[in-house]
């Protein structure tokens, strides 16, 4: 799959529906690289191999690093450095979020929707139905008299 190719489709896309001219569809073709659970190690339907070339020849990550490299917007070594300043960011907050206290099971229904009013909840029968009862994190935070944290 090659980034900017994705990009410009969907930018054609977006725009295309925003100009009212209908719905448009688009399929992207992935590849998942280990298997669906700890149960399954996707080697038993798909050989090593092609896993091997396929992360070689489809990787859309390293097919881009590769385009960067090659127009000489950065060199490998200036890569490798960003990825460990972003190891290292997502590492720390791992920790953060490990260490911080688990939100309540309505956490499970908040930010599921963009600036939109509270949602009705289907639960397994019509009876459990609920409605939002936060519709963003902040919120839910606030009743919790915790403040939310800044990206």
């Amino acid at each position: 799959m090659d980034i900017l190719s994705v990009r410009e489709a969907t930018k054609f896309v977006k725009e295309y529906c925003n100009a009212g001219k209908g719905p448009r569809m688009v399929e992207l073709a992935t590849y998942r690289y280990s298997g669906h659970s700890m149960s399954d190690p996707g080697t038993t339907y798909r050989s090593r191999d092609e896993i091997q070339e396929v992360r070689k020849t489809r990787d859309p990550i390293t097919g881009f690093k590769d385009k960067i490299i090659m127009a000489e917007l950065a060199t490998e070594d200036e890569l490798k450095e960003i990825d460990k300043s972003v190891r290292k960011k997502v590492d720390e907050a791992v920790q953060i979020a490990a260490a911080d206290q688990v939100l309540p099971d309505e956490a499970l229904y908040i930010d599921l929707y963009h600036n939109t009013k509270a949602q009705l909840i289907r639960g397994i029968t019509i009876d459990e139905c609920i409605t939002q009862p936060f519709v963003n994190s902040a919120e839910l935070l606030k009743s919790l008299g915790r403040q939310s944290k800044a990206h």
